[in-house]
């Protein structure tokens, strides 16, 4: 067998292989993208006969319901906690990672052990904490339970672990202190993994919804995910309805993906690499 039959088959194989995930991942937006194009009465009632696609449903979300300030109120929330979660956590990380002190190791795996709780578990206490504060219905009262983020800190102390040493003994000759490191040495070595770190966060915070369907009761502060779940409520049936106003919901997280998708790459590269 001659070096390129043997090297061809595997490379053809993994390339058979990348179709089928592609398509099993991308088959259920597309599905969603197809129902939401169709009229509105020809989805899920056995037609078969071909109609011609149609805008009509994502009108009728914009509307007929204020979808456009639920899309506001998710942006805000997502981007709010992404730009805490990544600040917080990458200092709290290179403390935890860099700086020697009495009790370090066991103040991190007592943040990381949190990792094992779970939003229900907590969900009533937190809630009760919110409403002493005179934060429900806020944005901060929505937002600052989810800024923290065990993985995250466990990802980022990982990273810094693995800073060489003598980058910040450099860094001491030139007169900086625990602070200037981070801010001129480490945070600019972190960039990929906090490019790809962010685009997690955001993702999350935009696709969360029992803790803010929790914490507020007015509309004006609902996020997408809860506007899709009223929809189902003002347009029962309609499914076309629903599914337009699901792919306006995945349109950010999925042009934040494409514009973001070589950070990516290269946290996964440099992960590998350490």
């Amino acid at each position: 067998m001659s070096e390129r039959t043997r090297t061809g088959r595997p490379n053809r194989l993994a390339f058979a292989a990348a179709v089928v995930l592609a398509l099993i991942t991308a088959g259920p937006m597309l599905l969603m993208l197809s129902g939401a194009l169709k009229p509105p009465d020809d989805v899920f009632d056995g037609k078969v006969l071909p109609t011609a696609p149609t805008l009509e449903n994502f009108q009728e979300v914009l509307t007929g319901a204020p979808f456009g300030l639920y899309l506001w109120n998710s942006f805000l929330l997502a981007a709010g906690v992404t730009v805490a979660a990544v600040l917080f956590h990458s200092m709290a990380a290179f403390a935890l990672a860099r700086l020697r002190f009495r009790g370090r190791d066991g103040i991190f795996f007592t943040l990381f052990a949190t990792i094992l709780v779970s939003m229900p578990m907590i969900i009533v206490p937190l809630f009760i904490v919110v409403r002493e504060l005179g934060l429900l219905d806020t944005y901060a009262g929505v937002a600052l339970p989810m800024v923290f983020q065990a993985f995250a800190l466990f990802l980022l102390r990982q990273f810094y672990l693995t800073m060489p040493a003598e980058l910040e003994e450099a860094a001491k000759i030139d007169g900086c202190g625990p602070l200037g490191i981070y801010w001129r040495v480490a945070l600019p070595l972190s960039r990929p993994i906090l490019a790809a770190l962010s685009i997690f966060i955001f993702l999350g915070a935009w696709n969360s919804f029992l803790w803010p369907l929790t914490t507020t009761s007015d509309s004006s502060r609902w996020v997408v995910q809860i506007g899709i779940a009223s929809l189902q409520g003002e347009f029962a049936g309609e499914w076309n309805t629903i599914l337009a106003a699901s792919t306006l919901a995945s349109l950010p997280t999925i042009a934040l993906f494409l514009v973001f998708q070589r950070q990516i790459i290269e946290s996964i590269k440099t992960s590998g690499l350490k």
